[in-house]
This record gives C-alpha cells, structure tokens and sequence, in this order.
C-alpha cells in the first residue's frame, strides 16, 4: 500500500497513532510537510492528513482526485468544534478554525475518511463512521540517551555561538547525545534547527543547585574565548560539572590550568572547534574513563 502522510512536523499524533498503523499494514509511507509543495503526480492508495489541511492541498487533491485512492483525515483532538476551542489562545484558535474547522464541509465533499483517536469522538461524530485507531508507544525503538551539556549565562553570548558547529558535528556523528542548555529566547531560537537540543530557561541560584543535584548529565563543557571579561573568571565551572555527576572539557586557559588535570580529573582541551567535537566523541564511547576521571574530581569538591 502506497501511502502519502502530510503533517504540520514531526509531531506526537504522527508518532502514536499513524506510524503504528502503518507498521502494522506493512504500508509504504512517504512523510511530507504541510507548508511544503505537493509532491509531482503519482497514484497513492491513501493520503492522510494529519489534524490540518490547508487551501494548497485541496486544489492538489483536486486536480489529482484521479490519481488517489481514499482520503483520509485524523485527529486526536475534538478540532471540528468551536465550542471546545473556546479558551484557547486566539492565534490557535484562529488556526484550528482555518486548517480543520473551515475544512470540514469540503473533506465530507470530497468523501474523506475520518480517523480519530477515541471511542468518544467516534460517537461524537458517528455520521461520518470513523475509525478509532489505537496508540502504540513511539519511545520503543529509542536509543538511550547521554547528556551534553552547557551551561552558560548571558555573558557567554560567544561561546554559544563558538559552540554550535561542535554541537552540529557532534549530533551528526553520535545519536545517542542530546545536548542541554540554560538560556533565553534568543538562545532557543539559535539552536532550534538541531536535533536533540534542549534549552532550560535561566533560574535562580537555589534552583540551578537543585538543577545540578538530579541526576542523569554525563559530559559538562566549560569552553573559554580569550577576552579581557574572560580573564577575570574563577573555575567554579569545575565544581557545576562534577556536582552534575560528569565529566568535564575545560578550555585549555590559565583559569582551568590551576584546577585540571588532563585526563586525571577532566579534558583541558585548546579552544579549536573540531578537538572539542572529537573529544566529546571519545568521551561518549568510553564509559570507564568517564567514570575514573569524574571519580577523581570528586575528590577535590
């Protein structure tokens, strides 16, 4: 079965319900995006759409009714109800009502099919015979993951920006990394085209205590570029990084030298992007020498 999947992103609904189904018909999926352009004419068996569908698909579901075997629209939400979207925020709102409420009367025209989450959807809209599909869980095929870290402030506006080509190289190359941040909106919005980023908003000083305290942080980085505001820094990153449980790569600069050891108690490691990328590679792959060099930083805290 040749299936075509249009959804807004990688999302949860595609996860726990359409892939699922898929996997269980043994169906041939291709996954495009909604804001992108509708694939050359070809048949497809099925086209589903996933939650919304916008003007630009219609007129190609249109122009290529021939070429599609059944049509289809899922939802995991009551998204044909305005009553429901009522305390919601305005700008969704808005979009629920363009891309799925306005679309309704146009899917039952063209005899789209309704797939839903729910028996209780399915009774809402029984008129339209939908089918209920199951969830399964999308985490089973997960790789385990090791945290990455960076914790800077608004201060280390350039070593952010020094370390996003390591971080690009280093998700590329290793799947089993996900990288943690602390930072603004800016920061967020700097780092959002990688995979496997995660940025915690900045936090009060009691809060970042019990942040370090939970366990789960495997590689802690404390880079350094050379400015005059830098050289006045002490190396409390040495004790951050241990107390998160890990193990650190210190730039190689007079602030780290009095406290690293290289290879005894962390990495001290030259500001040059591709050596940092490589160590944090090693590192990943070699648990026990994680574990001697954060054995004997604990000593020192």
């Amino acid at each position: 079965m040749k299936v075509l999947v249009v959804e807004q992103g990688t999302n949860p609904s595609t996860d726990f319900f359409i892939r699922p189904w898929a996997e269980q018909h043994r169906a041939q999926c291709e996954f495009v995006l909604l804001s992108s352009s509708p694939p050359a004419q070809q048949k497809w068996d099925l086209v589903i759409f996933v939650r919304y569908i916008t003007p630009a698909w219609r007129a190609w579901l249109t122009s290529n009714k021939h070429h599609i075997g059944r049509l289809v629209l899922f939802m995991d939400d009551d998204l044909f109800s305005l009553k429901a979207h009522a305390h919601l925020p305005l700008r969704y709102r808005y979009k629920l009502f363009q891309y799925v409420w306005r679309q309704q009367f146009w899917l039952k025209r063209a005899n789209c099919e309704l797939w839903v989450s729910t028996p209780w959807l399915a009774e809402k809209y029984a008129s339209w015979s939908p089918l209920v599909l199951t969830p399964s869980s999308p985490h089973r095929h997960q790789t385990p993951q090791k945290t990455l870290f960076y914790h800077g402030s608004a201060s280390h506006r350039s070593e952010f920006e020094w370390l996003y080509p390591v971080f690009e190289h280093v998700l590329q190359q290793d799947n089993s990394i996900s990288v943690e941040l602390i930072g603004n909106h800016n920061v967020r919005k700097q780092f959002a085209a990688l995979p496997r980023v995660h940025v915690l908003h900045p936090m009060s000083w009691p809060a970042y205590k019990a942040l370090l305290a939970r366990p789960g942080r495997c590689i802690g980085l404390a880079p350094l570029l050379e400015n005059a505001f830098n050289a006045a820094r002490a190396p409390a990153k040495f004790f951050d990084i241990t107390q998160a449980g890990a193990v650190g790569i210190y730039a190689d600069h007079p602030v780290y030298r009095s406290v690293i050891k290289d290879g005894y108690n962390g990495r001290l490691v030259p500001m040059e992007q591709q050596t940092w990328a490589d160590t944090i590679l090693q590192l990943s792959k070699h648990e026990q020498e994680r574990a001697h060099m954060i054995k004997n930083a604990q000593t020192q805290t």
